[in-house]
Formats: structure tokens, C-alpha cells, sequence
């Protein structure tokens, strides 16, 4: 973390002592940029503008404009430069105001150069040590951004839920950095096809959602949460009544045909979002993300490349086409439907998609007996074959569902025949779920080891890790937390830190061959970053840790 030169901007009307302070001083040599000079603070105040100097030297008593009136200006317009006045008055007065206006050093004229200087060096010393502290903390936020994206999603949670205060969700937003305050709010359920498995990694789908999340952060109005994995993405948007931003009525067409030119520079990839009813207060948006959530499931129903709200996507239109009795390609489109939903449908999403998936059927066709039969025979193979292939036994689904002699009793009307659909694919969903926990508890082990054999090296990161593991790295970062209770960063710094501390213990090391060790390349930093964590540094830690000398008093 080099810092750039530190910038110095002189403001004197004695010409002799202006031009004693610039060429006196080796500025370049000390590791100074000499940035500018003018003789009053009238004709200093624009160039200081332009220049953004790191110190400003200034003379207290000048025309035009003194140099306590320029360091009032100067600290509102930059508020972190360091200013050093001189001033021939010993008066109590000058140097009261200087301090109230932040004045970091007063030197009282005549001043030696080599005093300047000393005086200049220690100010240089502090913005140095400020900038090293901020490049820190922009460091740490940078790691920690995988905690915000949890955050988001457990605060997107609380606000559809309809269980929370608003004050409380809005205070939660606040230290997120979100103000959820609006006059009206609409929720955007949206997701990208790759042509991989949602779950795995894709360099396409990463490129994607940096775009969207950039769409998101220009628009301001517009709040992204990665609900990650199968969820897909959730956009919360905020529209505004006071003229201090766009309508929803004009934010929602506007956003939406933004996300679909996106997509558009994307022809391998393909989309699909549900739109929600418009909220007029945050206690409604369980409602609405219930419209949008239901709308949402017709993407295993409908075509892609489309983003539809609950109205359009209740309209009897399925993959195949318009549907009727006579015409319906049944075994195509209920095997597509029942085998895309079971393969990435979540199981608070079946009551939709089963009302869809009849809807799209023709309502109509649910009263027939002989239609209800075929139907659900189907879903049941279906579901069978998809559960046989995650490796259950054929028995298993007829220990959750019953077999085909029991079943006479669904087909008896039409609302036992869609419960007992939906009890089919929620039983199948459940046992996919259970397979996957099986299957992720491996690949957390084999993303922990990969983590463990590479902390070192500077350029491992969560996507990385994540595609070492063949998973995308939205999805490996909600299971990892989920399984290990640790964020992927928390993790990596935890095994930094217990190497860290290892070395600090049984080695005499320097710090910073200790930092390089432990996958830091700055000593600064790691020192920054171990006293975060550890609440110590790491001599400190080093003196707790060193054993106790023979014959020490016993505690």
C-alpha cells in the first residue's frame, strides 16, 4: 500500500520569504511535491481548489484575504489537509482561532527552514498514518463485503415477512447503508440461465450481476439483494411522491427495460423475472413479493426472455404453446414443467407452481377424472425418477407418497388431486435437498482444504475458492455460511489469523515476515487488521504468549 507523494501549497505576500520557503527547502528530496504558491489567500483559494494539497503554509496577515479567513474556506473544501500558519504577532487571540478552525501547527515568524521543515515532516507523518488507516479500513470493508450481501438477504427476509416493526427495518437499513424509506415499493423476482447448473460456477452469470448491481447503485432508487443460488435475485424499488426522484409508475418500465439490455448483451444467457404489486407502505410488502413470488414460478412454465407480472402469467400460455384439450402435448410439456421445477424449484415455491402448472393446463381439464389420473401418475414418475437419480432407493417415494393401489382417494375431486400434487413434488424437493446436504458437506471439506493449502497466497478470494469447488460464487457463499456458521472471509482470516499466531508463539520472526506468511503482503495491515480481531497486537500477543520464566511466581 505505497502512499502517493505528499502535496505542499505555499500562500505568503512577502515575496523574500515566499521564495526563501520554496527554494531553501529540497521539497522534492525530502519527499515533498512543492504543488503551488500564491501572495494572498484570494488568489490561493481557486489554485488550492485545483491542486487539492495535502499541507497548506500560510501567512496569517495579508491583503485581500488573511490566512485564517483562506483556512476556514480551505477545511470546509478539504476537510483532511493539514495547515501551518506563520505569523509574526505572538498574539493569543490568532492562536485560539487557529485551533478552533483545525489548524494543526502555528509557527511564529522569523522561522528557520529547518524548523519548517520539522514542523511540515511531522504533519507528513500523520497524513500518512491517516491515509494507511484509511486504505486499511477500505481493505477490511472490502473482505467484509461478503457480510453485507448476508445482511441484505436476512433483512430482505425480515421486510416480506411482515413480523418486524418498520422502524426496526428501518433502522437495520440504515446500518446497512440503505435508507428503505419511500412513499410506494414494488419487488422484481429475477433470474439468469447460463446453461449451467445454477448452482455452478460461471464466469458469464459473475459478469451479469456485476452489471445489474452497477444498474442498481446508478438508478439509487433501485436496492439488489442476491438471494442466492436457486432464489435467484430480488430488486426492491422505491419510488418517490416529493420530486426528489423518479415515480414508480416511471421507475419500473424505465429499470426493467434497462435489465432486459443487460441481458441483451448476453445471447447465450436467458432470464426471467416476476413483478410484484405496487406497496404503499413497507408493512405491505409481504403482499407484494407474494404477487411477485407467484408470477416468479411461471419460469418453468413459460417461455424465457420475458419478465411478466401476475396477471400476464396466469394467462393460460405454456412452452408448447397455446393450450387446449384437443391439441394438448401432454407427455412433452408436464414432463419439462414437472422435471425443471423438481430440478431447481424451491419448496415454498410448490403451492404456486402447481396452481400454474394446472392453470396452464386449461382449468377446464382438472375436472376431467381421467385427465386428473394422468396428470399425477406423471408428476409421481417424474418425481420417482428424479429422486432415484440423486441415488434413493424406488422405495422411498412410496414411503412419503403412498403407492398406486392407495391412491383412489386423490382422484376423487379436484382439490384432493392438487393437494396431493403438491405433497409430491414438495416430498421429492425435500429428499433433492437432503442429497444436496450430503453432497455440500463434501465440498465445504474440499473448499475449507483448498482454503487451508492456499491462505498465502495473495489473489485467493471467494471466487477463487468457489471455483475450485465448481460452484457459483453466490451459492457457495450462502451454503458456506449456512454449514460453518463463518462467512468464507471469516473463515480465511480465522485460519490467517491461527497461522499468525502460531509463528508468534514458538518463533522470533519479524511481524512482517509473519504477516507475509500469513497471506499479507502489507505488515501494516496485518498488524491493522490482527488487533481488530484479535484485540491485541501482535507483540502484545507474542508477550501473553511467551512462557513463563523458571522460578516466576505462580499465579
Amino acid at each position: 500500500m505505497e502512499s502517493e507523494k505528499i502535496k505542499v501549497f505555499l500562500v505568503e505576500d512577502e515575496i523574500v520569504i515566499r521564495e526563501g520557503i520554496k527554494k531553501n527547502i529540497s521539497w522534492q528530496k525530502e519527499g515533498f511535491v512543492f504543488a503551488g504558491e500564491a501572495s494572498d489567500g484570494e488568489l490561493a483559494y481557486p489554485l488550492i481548489q485545483a491542486a487539492k494539497p495535502d499541507i497548506l503554509i500560510t501567512d496569517i496577515r495579508m491583503p485581500f484575504m488573511d490566512g485564517l479567513e483562506l483556512s476556514r474556506l480551505v477545511k470546509k473544501e478539504l476537510p483532511d489537509i493539514k495547515i501551518l500558519v506563520l505569523s509574526g504577532y505572538n498574539e493569543f487571540e490568532y492562536a485560539k482561532e487557529a485551533i478552533n478552525i483545525g489548524i494543526a501547527e502555528y509557527l511564529l515568524k522569523p522561522v528557520t527552514g529547518a524548523k519548517l521543515l520539522e514542523a511540515v515532516k511531522k504533519m507528513a507523518k500523520t497524513i500518512e498514518e491517516e491515509r494507511r488507516q484509511k486504505q486499511y479500513l477500505l481493505a477490511y470493508q472490502k473482505e467484509q463485503a461478503e457480510n453485507g450481501q448476508l445482511a441484505r438477504r436476512k433483512l430482505f427476509g425480515r421486510l416480506v415477512s411482515g413480523q418486524y416493526p418498520v422502524s426496526v427495518l428501518l433502522e437495520e437499513g440504515r446500518e446497512l447503508g440503505l435508507e428503505l424509506a419511500a412513499s410506494r415499493y414494488n419487488i422484481v423476482l429475477f433470474q439468469v440461465f447460463t446453461g449451467e447448473e445454477a448452482e455452478n460456477y460461471s464466469d458469464e452469470l459473475n459478469r451479469i450481476l456485476e452489471e445489474m448491481e452497477a444498474l442498481a447503485e446508478q438508478l439509487q432508487q433501485v436496492i439488489m439483494i442476491d438471494r442466492g443460488g436457486l432464489e435467484g435475485l430480488a430488486f426492491l424499488l422505491k419510488g418517490t411522491g416529493d420530486g426528489s426522484g423518479s415515480s414508480l409508475e416511471e421507475l419500473l418500465p424505465e429499470f426493467l427495460k434497462r435489465l432486459e439490455q443487460i441481458m441483451g448483451r448476453y445471447p447465450d444467457a436467458e432470464y426471467f423475472g416476476g413483478v410484484g404489486v405496487t406497496a404503499e407502505r413497507l408493512s405491505e410488502l409481504r403482499v407484494c413479493f407474494a404477487k411477485a413470488g407467484h408470477a416468479y414460478a411461471y419460469r418453468y412454465l413459460r417461455e424465457h426472455n420475458q419478465i411478466v407480472t401476475e396477471d400476464i402469467a396466469q394467462a393460460p400460455k405454456a412452452v408448447d404453446g397455446e393450450l387446449s384439450l384437443g391439441g394438448l402435448n401432454v407427455k412433452n410439456l408436464e414432463r419439462n414443467a414437472v422435471g425443471r421445477f423438481l430440478a431447481t424449484g424451491l419448496e415454498e415455491e410448490v403451492p404456486d407452481f402447481v396452481e400454474g402448472y394446472v392453470q396452464s393446463l386449461g382449468a377446464q381439464n382438472i375436472q376431467s377424472l381421467m385427465f386428473r389420473q394422468y396428470i399425477i401418475m406423471n408428476a409421481y414418475i417424474t418425481a420417482a425418477g428424479a429422486v432415484e437419480k440423486l441415488g434413493y432407493e424406488p422405495a422411498v417415494m412410496v414411503q412419503e407418497c403412498g403407492d398406486f393401489k392407495s391412491m383412489t382417494d386423490v382422484f376423487a375431486s379436484e382439490e384432493q388431486a392438487v393437494t396431493y400434487l403438491k405433497h409430491v413434488l414438495a416430498s421429492a424437493i425435500r429428499l433433492r435437498d437432503c442429497a444436496s446436504q450430503k453432497k455440500y458437506a463434501k465440498l465445504l471439506e474440499d473448499a475449507q482444504r483448498y482454503i487451508r493449502q492456499n491462505f498465502q497466497k495473495e489473489d485467493i478470494s471467494l471466487n477463487t475458492v468457489a471455483a475450485s469447488v465448481n460452484l457459483s460464487p453466490n451459492h457457495f457463499s450462502t451454503i458456506f455460511s449456512q454449514e460453518t456458521g463463518r462467512t468464507f472471509v471469516e473463515y480465511l482470516t480465522y485460519v490467517r489469523m491461527e497461522k499468525a499466531k502460531e509463528l508468534l508463539r514458538n518463533t522470533n520472526r519479524k511481524t512482517s515476515d509473519i504477516a507475509f506468511e500469513a497471506g499479507y503482503r502489507d505488515a501494516h495491515y496485518f498488524s491493522y487488521l490482527f488487533k481488530k480481531t484479535q484485540a491485541c497486537t501482535p507483540r502484545e500477543y507474542r508477550m501473553k504468549s511467551a512462557p513463563k520464566q523458571a522460578g516466576g511466581a505462580a499465579l
